[in-house]
């Protein structure tokens, strides 16, 4: 009995308490914390297309596991993962335009000015490009605002 009061008490604490969990920022599974779905980001640099990473060369950067399809798309990311970090974390570039976050299709890519952006679909990726600079012209100045939650 006295186990099931403590078990209320704590959960009552952690009901009433104002906390705020906030955005991650990278874009990551619920279960398992893989960035961008375990795409390998390099890949859409170095052979213009996604591929799917594997398990064996994983990485832990920002407290997110990045997965690669190679050795060698591992070690490139190790040198310099800023390169490759997709923007706003991995989120939907169009969303964040728009001032809120919302998951990928790790194929609706693009890169622009050497920065990788993401998008919910193909379909949408067609849309974010019709007004493309001034959608990532919002999506910066959003981003920070969007973390800060």
């Amino acid at each position: 009995m006295n186990q099931i009061r403590l078990t209320i008490l704590l959960l009552s604490l952690f009901l009433s308490a104002n906390v705020s969990f906030g955005l991650s920022p990278i874009n990551k599974t619920r279960f398992g914390g893989t960035a961008i779905k375990g795409y390998d980001v390099v890949s859409y640099f170095e052979e213009g297309k996604p591929t799917k990473g594997k398990k064996k060369f994983e990485y832990e950067y920002k407290g997110a596991k990045w997965r690669f399809s190679d050795e060698a798309n591992l070690k490139a990311f190790e040198r310099s993962p800023e390169t490759y970090i997709p923007q706003y974390g991995g989120y939907y570039a169009w969303a964040v335009s728009k001032a809120y976050t919302a998951n990928i299709d790790p194929t609706a890519w693009k890169i622009v000015d050497k920065k990788l952006y993401l998008n919910y679909s193909k379909k949408i990726k067609t849309k974010w490009e019709k007004n493309q600079a001034e959608n990532i012209k919002k999506a910066d100045k959003n981003w920070p605002g969007l973390l800060a939650k």
